[in-house]
């Protein structure tokens, strides 16, 4: 069953109200039935002042709370600040919408604080898992290929001539083994990122896209090394998750890779010409939670644009902070 709003209540409170008064007062009073019309033209007088009155003063009261309630039912959580309105700063014209305002910044703060919190620590955990099966990969698989390969080069001396071509094809595919474990091992952690910073770790991964038919482009226009660490590997791995679904995905024949300052903000811009995407599509396997979840960590912002067969756009804005060069 549906709840009245209390905004109808009150008015058809006081509505019965006066008619019950203005009854009460008729009996006290003595009216006789000559009087009855007169007895119902001062009740609907009263109830329709009163009714006024009552809209009114209630309308001022009501109409800053709907309007805050009605913010409140959009927020949105995976962008900074819930996207709320600006005029949402804890000063109504009413005490209670001034109330409920501050109690809902406060809430909201709290919950940033610890979405942002609780995001941190995830993403810092995987970016440490991510780093110890980086280097297990290198120091420890790779090792025993290289032991193997090493078995190989003093077996074909002593192997028979026909088992020569086996050996050499089986010493190719160690050779091909150890370098996709050292592409799988940088993808993992890019270690370019950290030795030769933030520009020639996306200049790489655009460099890696030697594909047939596919052309890539990466400009950058200002030298990011001074931003925060942090801010540098959120910009790293968008990249990466966006170029990896153009490759993947979309059977782009172009992709653009833009890097650069705006104002007081840092833009990563990632373009192809492939098949976008719908909104379905999106939530399923494309990594686009992953790429708010990061922009979010660093107070970033991130906006995807695509549409079937028209490609698709990926820019991360990231504030440049106080102190901060770029």
């Amino acid at each position: 069953m549906k709840r009245r709003p209390i905004f109808t209540e009150v008015l058809l409170l006081n509505a019965v109200m006066v008619a019950l008064a203005t009854a009460g007062a008729a009996l006290a009073t003595g009216f006789s039935s000559d009087h009855v019309g007169r007895l119902l033209l001062i009740a609907a007088i009263a109830a329709g002042v009163t009714c006024l009155l009552n809209v009114t003063i209630l309308r001022r009261r009501f109409t800053p709370l709907e309007a805050v309630i009605t913010e409140m039912e959009k927020v949105d959580l995976s962008r900074p600040g819930g996207n709320l309105p600006t005029w949402i700063d804890g000063v109504a014209e009413t005490e209670e919408a001034e109330r409920l305002e501050l109690a809902f910044l406060r809430m909201m703060r709290r919950l940033e604080a610890e979405r942002r919190r609780s995001s941190n620590a995830a993403l810092t955990a995987q970016e440490e898992e991510r780093a110890r099966v980086a280097r297990d990969l290198h120091d420890q698989v790779n090792q025993s290929l290289t032991g193997v390969l090493l078995r190989l080069e003093a077996t074909r001396s002593e192997a028979p001539p026909e088992l020569a071509a086996e050996i050499e094809e089986t010493s190719r595919l160690a050779h091909q083994a150890m370098d996709e474990l050292l592409t799988v091992a940088r993808q993992l952690r890019p270690t370019a990122l950290d030795d030769l910073g933030l520009r020639a770790a996306i200049a790489g991964l655009v460099e890696q896209l030697d594909l047939p038919g596919l052309t890539a482009t990466f400009e950058c226009e200002d030298d990011p090394s001074g931003l925060d660490p942090d801010v540098q590997l959120v910009l790293y791995r968008v990249s990466q998750e966006a170029i990896g679904n153009a490759v993947r995905h979309s059977g782009a024949t172009r992709i653009d890779v833009r890097l650069g300052r705006t104002g007081d903000r840092f833009e990563l811009v990632v373009t192809d010409d492939g098949s976008g995407f719908t909104f379905d599509q999106a939530t399923s396997g494309l990594g686009l939670g992953g790429m708010r979840e990061r922009a979010i960590l660093v107070g970033g912002e991130i906006e995807i644009e695509s549409r079937p067969d028209h490609g698709t756009m990926v820019r991360l804005s990231v504030p440049v902070r106080e102190g901060e060069e770029a």
